[in-house]
């Protein structure tokens, strides 16, 4: 027979290929957030250990949810490949292949907080058109074959000819449905749209104080630009609401249940101030860490008006795409933090990638115990009666970030002319401060640094220091006190499970 396994494996993957792309139509006509593909690929993260998350993320960066999406097509590549060869002895096991497929993204979907019945639908569509399309191909594939079988030396041109048409008709009707998906998922757009169009009144563009930034070449800014801030979130596919359609109910145990929407959100008193977030998978000497001019209301005051009870120590913040944390309410309620919901950064409204609408800003915590993007939900509880999404994870419950430098100049490796050698770096203890930096050249004395200024002890700090380097391999180490007298410890731990410790350490090469 002419018909080979490659062709029966050609009409599994491009009906699988279109009940994909109907899926993801029907997911962006229908205003559903995530198609299966998406929803799967979360789920699976959900599910992915804590240790190898961390791998993901250093390995990968920002592309780690690109590469687990082409993971995940890949996968289904080959699977529908197969299910296609299977169709051709054995239809009954190629339908009940795409049912398991089907399954895995209805529990994907039903995991999600609060799926409704609409959110099933591209999973439903999806499947039925794995099934006829299938059949539709195998259909003409065994017309070919019965030409053959009843006249072996007949040219079966008729019937193969139609078995090409109708694969470049499921080929151009998948890609027909994708670019469909692509138009129809417009809220992306509407929500830049609305972005741009926002005013929001008592915000101010950021005037970087002085004496904040030595304006050394190759250290990094001290403030970070929007589109440079580092980016860690579980969303494949980013919450985009309209500020008229936000809310946040705060609820639990309080004394009285309140909804704040948007316009009542912005029209409250709003406080500025600058405040560097790190993430707690930040390596020793990494660059998940960024500082910015952050606008929003401030927290405290919202949950007084609520009345948080006798007992209760934690708010589990819920985020739109269902991402949760654990947060001490006694970091919310402390007047002399300035944590708060913000809604601009650096000046303006916040990109959808950093949590328009709105999202949590707790100085001095780890993200991943408070900063919330697309929040929508705050239970007031204990952290008892409660779990969350990195703690479940195996992170630590609670996050107060850990005293940290880091050393931006020169960098590990580099060669250096022999003689006096500029070093210059950053270090945190957000809410705490900092007061001194030493650096240590080949396990030597350490010798102090010139600090730069701060407008407050929730940013980083840029330090700098002259030391003499002669000629040959050098070793040098960064570490900081902080406002208490704490000296950073060079005790090495992994980020694992409550943030990394040890001293940032450099090889450089002293020449001539």
């Amino acid at each position: 027979m002419r018909t080979s396994r490659a062709w029966w494996a050609l009409s599994g993957l491009v009906a699988g290929a279109l009940g994909l792309a109907m899926s993801y139509a029907a997911a962006a006509l229908l205003h559903v957030r995530e198609s299966p593909v998406v929803a799967v690929a979360e789920g699976f993260t959900a599910l992915t250990p804590g240790a190898v998350v961390k791998w993901a993320i250093n390995t990968f960066d920002r592309d780690d949810k690109k590469v687990l999406i082409v993971g995940i097509l890949l996968f289904l590549a080959v699977a529908f490949a197969l299910l296609g060869r299977l169709a051709r002895r054995r239809w009954w096991a190629a339908v009940a292949g795409y049912a398991v497929l089907a399954g895995i993204a209805v529990v994907a979907v039903a995991t999600k907080p609060t799926p409704s019945p609409i959110d099933f639908a591209p999973v439903v569509v999806g499947l039925l058109v794995w099934v006829v399309a299938l059949a539709v191909l195998a259909e003409w594939l065994r017309n070919w074959e019965v030409v053959e079988e009843e006249d072996p030396a007949a040219e079966p041109a008729h019937t193969r000819r139609h078995f090409f048409v109708a694969i470049g008709g499921a080929a151009a009707l998948a890609a027909a449905a994708g670019l469909v998906g692509r138009v129809a998922g417009s809220a992306r757009r509407r929500a830049e749209e609305s972005r741009r169009l926002l005013r929001i009144e008592g915000v101010t563009a950021p005037a970087v104080p002085d004496g904040v930034a030595f304006d050394i070449e190759n250290v990094p800014p001290w403030q970070t630009p929007s589109e440079d801030f580092y980016l860690i979130d579980t969303t494949f596919i980013k919450p985009a609401i309209e500020p008229a359609d936000w809310s946040l109910r705060i609820h639990g145990m309080v004394d009285k249940e309140i909804t704040v929407t948007y316009a009542d959100l912005v029209e409250r008193e709003l406080t500025q101030d600058w405040i560097t977030l790190n993430c707690v998978s930040n390596e020793v000497g990494g660059n998940l860490i960024g500082n910015a001019w952050w606008s929003g209301v401030r927290l405290a005051g919202l949950l007084a008006e609520a009345g948080p009870q006798e007992g209760a120590d934690a708010v589990l913040q819920t985020s739109e795409d269902g991402w949760t944390c654990g947060t001490p309410l006694a970091a919310l309620t402390d007047r002399s933090r300035n944590a708060m919901l913000a809604v601009a950064m650096n000046g303006e409204p916040l990109p959808i990638e950093h949590g328009v609408p709105v999202r949590t800003i707790v100085p001095g915590l780890y993200g991943y115990v408070s900063a919330t993007k697309w929040v929508v939900d705050m239970e007031v509880t204990r952290f008892d009666d409660i779990t969350a999404y990195w703690t479940d994870k195996g992170w630590a419950e609670q996050g107060p970030v850990k005293i940290a430098s880091r050393i931006d100049l020169p960098h590990d490796g580099d060669d250096v002319r022999a003689g006096e050698l500029l070093c210059a770096g950053t270090a945190w203890l957000q809410h705490t401060g900092i007061s001194g930096v030493q650096v240590q050249v080949d396990g030597g004395p350490w010798q102090d640094a010139e600090l730069a200024t701060t407008p407050n002890v929730d940013t980083w700090v840029q330090w700098r220091a002259t030391v003499r380097v002669d000629e040959g391999d050098h070793r040098i180490r960064v570490r900081a006190i902080d406002l208490d007298g704490q000296v950073q410890t060079g005790a090495v731990a992994d980020v694992l499970p409550d943030g990394a410790t040890g001293w940032h350490t450099i090889d450089v090469t002293a020449k001539g």
